[in-house]
């Protein structure tokens, strides 16, 4: 795990050297370019790891709850505290260092969660551990929801991976993708109008009238079981609330950035030049790299900077356009290989607070890796997350070495644990 780490940093680290070079400051320990700072911040990230292995194991497990509950103070102090950077106010600023509290609450909810999860994991069928475990989760997300900061928040729903793993059903994820499919029908329908007998019907009627046909037709073919009323009722009425309020969270919680990305995401709308550039211009990097890539510091697109946050939220498109499909791969293969290994040490633990929290980190690192390259070839909106340990950016880096390193501690007394 720490090879596969130190080869991600590195890795980034010459990515964001690529992406932000400049021939007046050809260093790459310049300090006055992002690349010469993410060397300070990778510097300040291995002093974090260290310190991490020389900590008692018992340490996590004991200060769980008071560490869960900073993050939570930190969250609500950003809201009246923190600097509003890109529409979030997300952030603390002190002098030329600046952080997200976010960061600190993936490693706070994670402890927290490991913790509750070690204590009653063995009960984990009871509602009350159960909502109780959902809470946990989605507390820090309620507030970070206030800044907005709506990738943060997705970033805390993959922790119901870990609810899955200790016996939560896998229909919470079946009802997710329900909701995925209904938000999008919701967006396609309200541009739509039809007639009938020369009444104009707009798309969401249509489709609630189409709903209740279903649903009554589902009622006829089960009438004949038990509840089946009340429960097809139910899901109706639930189905029809979350669908008639899909356009007002959209017309009025959600950004105008984020409805525009959205839309041209869904080819709602089409503008290349404007909410789509960003997308536009990766997919132009990263296709135009080919088999092999173009070489180091060759790429056109990343030379000439034409795609805005290079060395943050798009680097993998640098990946792409300089070391091609056979770079991209390898990149690919060791996030691949680094999660693997986490649930492979996860599963061999004795403990169930580490193997819990070993979950945890797995499911935080598979949500970034997931969306932030989707981001970048087309297939996600574009929310604002990092590619952990490739990233510029000293917070994410030092909350993700702090992540792993505390799970690397964790699984070094594997062996000394009696339970």
């Amino acid at each position: 795990m720490i090879v596969i780490y130190l080869a991600l940093v590195l890795f980034g680290w010459i990515s964001i050297y690529a992406a932000t070079y400049d021939e007046m400051h050809p260093s790459i320990f310049d300090l006055a370019k992002n690349h010469g700072k993410q060397a300070l911040w990778i510097g300040l990230a291995l002093v974090i790891g260290l310190i991490m292995m020389f900590f008692d194991t018992r340490f996590f497990e004991t200060f769980a709850y008071p560490i869960y509950g900073f993050a939570l103070f930190l969250l609500l102090a950003v809201l009246v505290l923190g600097t509003e950077v890109k529409g979030a106010q997300s952030w603390f600023v002190l002098g030329p260092v600046s952080f997200q509290p976010s960061e600190i609450a993936k490693f706070g909810t994670a402890l927290a969660l490991a913790k509750y999860l070690s204590v009653y994991g063995s009960k984990f069928d009871s509602k009350k551990v159960k909502i109780i475990s959902l809470a946990i989760i989605f507390l820090p997300g309620v507030f970070i929801l206030l800044q907005p900061d709506v990738g943060s928040v997705l970033v805390f729903t993959s922790l119901l991976i870990v609810l899955y793993r200790q016996g939560l059903s896998g229909w919470i994820f079946g009802l997710g993708f329900v909701a995925v499919v209904l938000f999008i029908l919701a967006l396609f329908l309200k541009q739509y109008q039809w007639t009938l007998f020369e009444i104009p019907i707009q798309g969401n009627v249509a489709f609630i009238v189409s709903l209740s046909a279903l649903a009554a037709a589902v009622y006829y073919f089960l009438r004949k079981k038990r509840g089946s009323l009340l429960i097809i009722v139910s899901s109706y009425i639930a189905s029809l609330g979350y669908f008639l309020s899909i356009d007002y969270v959209f017309d009025n919680i959600l950004q105008p950035h984020h409805q525009n990305r959205i839309n041209e995401l869904l080819g709602i709308v089409s503008d290349p030049s404007g909410a789509g550039y960003n997308v536009h211009q990766s997919k132009i990097a990263i296709g135009s790299g080919g088999f092999s890539g173009k070489g180091f510091l060759q790429g056109t697109q990343t030379k000439y900077h034409f795609v805005p946050e290079q060395s943050t939220d798009f680097i993998f498109c640098t990946v792409g356009e300089e070391w091609g499909f056979l770079g991209s791969l390898i990149l690919i293969g060791l996030f691949l290989t680094l999660m693997g290994r986490i649930i492979w040490l996860a599963e061999k633990q004795r403990s169930v607070f580490t193997r819990v929290y070993g979950y945890c980190v797995a499911s935080i690192l598979f949500i970034h890796f997931t969306i932030n390259i989707a981001m970048t070839i087309g297939l996600a909106p574009v929310i604002g997350i990092p590619l952990p340990f490739f990233s510029y950016g000293g917070s994410s880096l030092w909350s993700f070495t702090l992540l792993l390193f505390t799970f690397i501690k964790l699984d070094s007394e594997r062996k000394y644990v009696l339970r």
